[in-house]
């Protein structure tokens, strides 16, 4: 059901969260801005063949989130402690229809595996150039 504010009955609005919910809602949405940037900057190092530092802390946080995923056994791990804090709608829930944010960490999960092997299999060289 729909009220007039086009949010759902039981879904919390930003206002109606409290101040801890909505300092997690914030963190965790920056949390995933750097995971995406992250997954961005290996397969940017992939197509090009480089690899700078940023590429190993790259790999390092998408292998923290991995790690982290799967103590949550596919959930975020911190599911419950939003919750607490009055916020049960997870993060994916608010930008993407439910199935779809069931589906985007399996999905972002292979793009992830997908970029890492990418950057295995394409060791460092120059790129060619066509005559």
């Amino acid at each position: 059901m729909i009220d007039r504010d086009s949010t759902t009955i039981g879904r919390p609005d930003w206002a109606s969260l409290g101040l801890g919910a909505r300092l997690f809602r914030v963190a965790h949405t920056v949390w995933s801005v750097f995971n995406l940037a992250a997954l961005a900057h290996i397969w940017r190092c992939a197509v090009t063949r480089r690899r700078d530092r940023h590429l190993y802390s790259a790999v390092g946080l998408l292998l923290a989130e991995g790690g982290a995923l799967m103590v949550g056994r596919g959930n975020c791990p911190f599911g419950p402690f939003q919750a607490r804090l009055g916020d049960p709608v997870p993060l994916f829930e608010l930008v993407l229809p439910p199935r779809a944010a069931k589906a985007a960490v399996p999905v972002l999960t292979v793009i992830t595996l997908a970029g890492m092997v990418a950057v295995a299999l394409r060791p460092p060289g120059e790129l060619l150039t066509r005559r």
